[in-house]
């Protein structure tokens, strides 16, 4: 005997919900998690202690000093190091050709002293903690302090300025404050709530590689594969009515 569209809708439907029942959780635990979160505690705020601001013990010289012993540059800014002022100097990208074949240099920064013009070396490890310490709302002790020269996927400090001191602090929030040594400042806070957020948030996204590509393609189909669940479902809740409909209709009628 053929099957009734009714058989395969539900058939569909069944496996859909099954296949997709355990991402559809993930999802909804994600959600709840997200709105039920404060991102203030998220993104580390009660952990930040706001930047002081620039204070000045004698005149600046021009960055143009600096300039002399720089290539190019992109940008300029003026910052402030351990109380003191230094010029923050990126280059630009730099296209050139080698043994033809076209490459790219990656952008460097410099960091000059604001009263001499003279460019110092990345922030020793020492130099880091204390920056760290700066930014840190309170006086908790250094637990670790790890060098970072690459990154995965996956970390933390993923996608960000490199190389870098990870420097943990001994505090119920489980905080890591990330200082670039050639930037010469503070990057990133890292907590275990943030942490949390953003392995719920490779769930959510389905992104395995790198947590943050909403538009990867497991995702997509997935989410056409919900669709197609949602709207079997209606078909099947449809399909149903209109037979126990029917069903109902032959039972009155048949009575004496």
């Amino acid at each position: 005997m053929a099957k009734s569209k009714h058989y395969y809708i539900r058939k569909s439907h069944r496996y859909l919900g099954l296949f997709l029942g355990i991402q559809f959780l993930l999802w909804t635990i994600g959600g709840l998690y997200f709105s039920w979160s404060n991102m203030d505690d998220v993104h580390g705020d009660l952990q930040k202690k706001a930047a002081p601001p620039l204070a000045f013990k004698g005149k600046l010289v021009s960055p143009s000093v600096a300039f002399e012993n720089i290539d190019s540059f992109a940008s300029v800014q003026l910052i402030q190091i351990l109380g003191h002022p230094y010029y923050q100097i990126k280059t630009a990208d730099k296209k050139h050709l080698a043994a033809g074949h076209e490459h790219t240099a990656h952008q460097q920064t410099y960091l000059a002293d604001a009263y001499t013009g003279q460019l110092r070396s990345p922030l020793t490890e020492e130099e880091a903690v204390e920056v760290a310490k700066d930014r840190f709302n309170g006086a908790p002790t250094v637990k670790q302090v790890e060098y970072l020269t690459a990154t995965g996927g996956h970390h933390e400090y993923r996608e960000s300025a490199l190389p870098a001191y990870a420097v943990t602090f001994d505090h119920p929030s489980g905080t890591t404050v990330y200082v670039s040594t050639e930037l010469g400042t503070v990057q990133k806070f890292r907590n275990s709530k943030w942490r949390a957020f953003d392995f719920l948030w490779m769930l959510h996204t389905m992104d395995y590689e790198s947590r943050d590509n909403i538009g990867n393609l497991l995702l997509r189909i997935f989410s056409i594969l919900g669709l197609i669940t949602v709207i079997s479902g209606f078909l099947l809740y449809g399909i149903s009515s209109r037979l126990f409909k029917k069903r109902k209709k032959v039972r009155l009628a048949a009575r004496p």
